[in-house]
């Protein structure tokens, strides 16, 4: 009995010394641990999708892929894209191999020799594998000028749009001279000229080193213009003298750019440029739609761009600005949807929030810092509906007013103008206090218009 235990504990013995060894060298394992590697087929893993493993010919950073072939045993490392990446050789077979791409994994800024490659390093040698990685999908989060004139260029940012090489314009119009990020602004932008001969409006597509992106459905979109200064649209005015705030039609100007917008709207008119906007002055001037009186201004006309249960999350005011001197510390614009508000300022002392559909654009602050705001030619301003007054407090309560519901307010109010104005008061931001002085800012103004802003991401697999 004796001599059987010691041969059963030195049985067990051998056994675990096998065992260690085969932990420690990956490669016997397997029968061909030092054999090529091969692979023939790569599968992405998601369970949650409606196919949970799917063959794939790219795939993104911080997917799970399954590698079927031959010859991963004995593999010690593996390399993506040059950047050593970790992979559980217990859950590995001769033929299986599961792998999840890094996201420190280099994609632009990865070398010419070893991008777009997923290499197995062996005791004796190295089997590189061609494999196209991306990092995550594309997405355009603005455009600097959505209603161009031919030749103005236009910035596009968003995520991930490194190397973009295509861009293709509402009609099918297709440009091919991008101008890049450089590599360590990370994919955030990429520009073009605006060509000649673009007639359609809605979305435009990009492609790039990662994949296919679509904006917003606003570029080049007059379909709901509120007032181009131009004839569409009709301006409204009342009350006014020389020395008011009232914006009228004698105020308006040439486009200072000559870039064929014809009339635009300088926010403080030269009758009142010289001597400025008081400070402390909260009604510093304004500018107006006609009101109840015209069909313009009953936003149902929208309904066949923009239809009535869409959320107000995917629908924006936009307007153009041309800011020609650096603009800061004091003045800023307030937006009315209605003539139901006045205008106290931020602070919002005097009235009913609740009540009133209102926001403001002050594009000299960020955050807590005053950074000067200065614009090199026209530049788009985007405001989601979302973020007007009562609206706002609405989806803070965990509601999802629509289009509609704004539309109806609007026609439910006295006065359905709808304004922008200069508001030069005091006001405090962020916890910081700003004292208001005399504002002599040049600031012009063009196109009011509705747009629909949806943003999507383009899925790699259309079928889903």
């Amino acid at each position: 009995m004796k001599t059987m235990k010691y041969i059963w504990m030195f049985s067990i013995a051998i056994v675990t010394a096998m065992f260690v060894s085969c932990s420690d060298d990956d490669g016997s394992s397997y029968p061909d641990g030092d054999g090529p590697v091969t692979v023939n087929k790569v599968f992405l893993l998601d369970a949650d999708a409606s196919v949970p493993e799917r063959e794939v010919t790219f795939a993104r950073l911080g997917q799970t892929l399954r590698l079927q072939g031959e010859g991963f045993g004995g593999t010690r490392k593996i390399y993506v894209n040059g950047y050593e990446t970790y992979f559980n050789s217990a859950l590995a077979t001769d033929n299986s191999l599961i792998l999840q791409l890094q996201s420190k994994t280099p994609i632009s800024t990865a070398e010419a020799d070893v991008r777009n490659t997923i290499q197995f390093v062996k005791d004796n040698a190295t089997y590189t594998y061609s494999f196209i990685v991306r990092a995550a999908s594309p997405q355009i989060t603005s455009i600097s000028n959505t209603l161009p004139m031919a030749g103005e260029i236009i910035v596009v940012r968003g995520a991930n749009l490194e190397e973009t090489t295509q861009v293709t314009l509402p009609g099918g119009i297709v440009v091919t001279d991008i101008t890049n990020a450089d590599e360590d602004e990370s994919g955030e932008w990429f520009s073009f000229v605006m060509p000649d001969g673009v007639t359609e409006s809605g979305s435009i597509t990009t492609e790039g080193a990662n994949g296919t992106a679509v904006s917003a459905a606003y570029f080049n979109n007059r379909d709901c213009v509120i007032l181009d200064f131009d004839g569409t649209g009709a301006q409204g005015y009342w009350s006014w003298s020389e020395t008011g705030s009232m914006i009228n039609a004698d105020d308006l100007v040439d486009d200072p750019l000559n870039s064929g917008r014809g009339k635009v709207c300088q926010l403080i008119p030269e009758r009142l440029l010289e001597a400025g906007v008081a400070a402390g002055k909260n009604r510093g001037t304004e500018v107006w739609t006609a009101g109840n009186g015209n069909d313009m201004d009953d936003w149902s006309r929208m309904y066949p761009y923009i239809g009535e249960s869409t959320p107000l999350t995917d629908v924006a005011f936009q307007f153009d600005i041309y800011v020609p001197e650096a603009w800061a510390n004091t003045g800023y614009i307030q937006i009315n949807l209605a003539n139901n508000a006045s205008f106290t300022g931020y602070d919002l002392s005097g009235w009913d929030y609740t009540n009133n559909a209102i926001t403001w654009f002050i594009p000299w602050i960020n955050g807590t810092t005053v950074e000067p705001y200065q614009t090199t030619g026209w530049q788009t301003i985007t405001v989601p509906l979302s973020e007007l007054g009562r609206f706002a407090l609405m989806i803070e309560d965990g509601k999802n007013p629509t289009f509609q519901e704004l539309v109806e307010y609007r026609n439910g109010t006295d006065y359905r103008n709808f304004g922008m104005a200069l508001v030069n008061g005091d006001f405090t931001y962020n916890g910081v206090e700003y004292v208001s002085s005399i504002c002599k800012q040049r600031i012009y103004i063009d196109n009011m218009r509705i747009v629909p802003c949806k943003t999507t991401i383009v899925s790699d697999f259309p079928d889903e």
